[in-house]
C-alpha cells in the first residue's frame, strides 16, 4: 500500500509513475489528499479538545482541594461538552481513516522508472537470452504425451481424485519432482538463504499484508469456516514472519527460502492454453525472499534474477529474461523480471520464474520497519522470486531433453535422482 506521505510529498511523481501502468491516478490521489487533510484537521481538533479537557480536570482538582467545589460546576459542564465533542471527532476520524484506507487499496504500486511503458505482454522488454533451441532429428512430443508414454504423470487420475489441474506424479515423475525441490533448496542454502518450512494456509491478515487481499481473493482457495486461505506461493507466509517487526540496519539482507505446494484457482483462465503442466491449480515451488535496505534493494533485485538465471543454466535450459512493462506487472510490484524457457515441442515460451522488488509497498501493509544508522524508523523493502516453480520446469526438461528412445536428465540432477535417463 502506498504511503500518504509519499503521495503528498511526491504527488506528480506518483501520478507519472502510475501512468506507466496505464492508470490515470490523478483524481484518486487528489481525493486521498483531500480526505487526509480532513483527517489531519480532525486529529488536530481532537488533540486540542483533549488538551483542554486535561487542563480543566487539573483545575477542577485544584478547586476541590482549596474548598471551592461550587466554582467547579461550570467547568464540569464544559468537561461534559468536551467528551461529547471528542466522541464525534473520534467517530469522524474513524470514518476518515476507513475511507482513506479503502482509497489507498485501489492504488497499485508505483513502478520503478526502469519499467518500460506498455499494455500487454508483447510490450515486455527482452533484456537477455541464453542457449540454443534443441535440434530434433525426430518428431518431438509435448510433455503431456511424454508423461503418458513413460508413465510419469497421470492427468486423468488427478481429475478422478480432485479435478482438472491436480495431476498425479508417478514413479520417475515423482522422483523428478523431489529431485528438483532438493536441488533448488540446496542451491539456495549455498547462497546463504535460510530455509523456512511455513504453513500452507494463512489467515486474512497475512493475505492482506502481502497484497493478495483485496486484489486477488477470487484467485485463492478459501476455507470459509475458519477463514483461512490456501497459499498461492511461499512468499505469503514467509514474508508475514516479519509482520509488525522492527529490524536493525545491521540485519540486512534477510534471506529466506521455502518449498511449499501452491494453490491457485486460476479463475478466468479457462480459455487459455491449460494443457498438461502449463497451468495448474496445485503445484510445487521453491521461493526465495529477501528483505533489503531501501538504498540497496535494486542491487538485490539484480542479484536475485542472476541467481535464478544460474539455476536455469545449470539445468541446461534455453531461456530469456524479460523486464515486464507497466501493463503486465503485478499489483504489488515496483519492477519484475520474468524468466521464460523455450519449449521446442510446443513452440512457445513458458514462464518459469518472476523476480520482483516491491519496494515499501508490502512493508507498509506489514508494518515491517527498521531503524537506520541515525535511529530513524523507515520501511524495509521486500523482494521475492520463484527459484523455481516446478510444473513448467518439468515440462521443459521432458520436452527439451527428449531423444528418439527416451529422456536424458541434466547431470546436476543425477545425484538427486539416482538415474540419468527415463526410458
Amino acid at each position: 500500500m502506498l504511503q500518504v506521505a509519499f503521495l503528498r510529498e511526491n504527488t506528480q511523481e506518483a501520478i507519472d509513475r502510475l501512468a506507466i501502468r496505464n492508470i490515470d491516478a490523478k483524481a484518486i490521489i487528489n481525493q486521498v489528499l483531500v480526505i487526509d487533510d480532513k483527517r489531519r484537521q480532525n486529529q488536530l481538533d481532537l488533540e486540542t479538545l483533549l488538551a483542554e479537557g486535561n487542563s480543566i480536570s487539573k483545575e477542577i482538582g485544584e478547586l476541590f482541594k482549596s474548598g471551592k467545589p461550587t466554582e467547579a460546576t461550570p467547568l464540569k459542564v464544559r468537561t461534559a461538552e468536551i467528551k461529547e465533542q471528542s466522541k464525534k471527532l473520534e467517530d469522524a476520524l474513524s470514518l476518515d481513516e476507513e475511507e482513506l484506507k479503502n482509497l489507498l487499496l485501489t492504488l497499485p504500486n508505483t513502478p520503478s522508472n526502469k519499467v518500460p511503458k506498455g499494455k500487454t505482454p508483447e510490450d515486455n522488454e527482452v533484456v537477455f537470452s541464453h542457449g540454443q533451441e534443441p535440434n530434433y532429428t525426430f518428431e518431438a512430443l509435448p510433455h503431456w504425451e511424454l508423461a503418458k508414454k513413460y508413465d510419469l504423470i497421470d492427468f486423468e487420475l488427478g481429475v478422478k481424485i480432485t479435478g482438472a489441474g491436480f495431476p498425479v506424479y508417478k514413479g520417475k515423475g515423482a522422483r523428478l519432482q523431489r529431485a528438483l525441490i532438493n536441488f533448488f533448496l540446496d542451491q539456495a542454502l549455498a547462497e546463504g538463504y535460510i530455509e523456512i518450512q511455513p504453513p500452507i494456509m494463512v489467515n486474512e491478515d497475512s493475505a492482506y499484508a502481502t497484497g493478495q487481499l483485496p486484489d486477488k481473493e477470487g484467485q485463492m482457495y478459501h476455507a470459509k469456516v475458519d477463514n483461512f486461505f490456501m497459499i498461492p506461493t511461499a512468499e505469503v507466509p514467509i514474508t508475514n514472519i516479519y509482520r509488525d517487526v522492527i529490524l536493525k540496519d545491521a540485519d540486512f539482507p534477510v534471506k529466506n527460502v521455502g518449498y511449499t505446494p501452491c494453490f491457485r484457482r486460476e479463475a478466468g483462465s479457462y480459455g487459455k492454453d491449460v494443457r498438461g503442466l502449463n497451468r495448474l491449480h496445485q503445484f510445487d515451488k521453491v521461493e526465495v525472499i529477501q528483505l533489503a535496505h531501501p538504498d540497496k534493494s535494486y542491487d538485490v533485485l539484480e542479484e536475485m534474477q542472476q541467481y535464478v538465471q544460474g539455476l536455469l543454466q545449470k539445468l541446461g535450459l534455453q531461456y530469456r529474461v524479460l523486464r515486464l512493462c507497466g501493463g503486465d506487472m503485478g499489483f504489488t510490484s515496483a519492477m519484475t523480471y520474468d524468466m521464460e524457457v523455450y519449449s521446442a515441442a510446443q513452440q512457445k515460451w513458458l514462464e518459469v520464474s518472476s523476480v520482483s522488488n516491491f519496494e515499501g509497498f508490502q512493508s507498509n501493509r506489514l508494518k515491517l520497519r527498521f531503524k537506520d544508522g541515525t535511529g530513524k524508523t523507515r520501511l524495509a523493502h521486500t523482494l521475492n522470486g520463484s527459484a523455481l516453480a516446478l510444473p513448467r520446469i518439468v515440462a521443459s526438461l521432458l520436452e527439451n531433453y527428449q531423444t528418439a528412445d527416451g529422456i536424458e536428465m541434466p547431470k546436476v540432477l543425477v545425484p538427486y535422482l539416482g538415474f540419468d535417463r527415463i526410458a
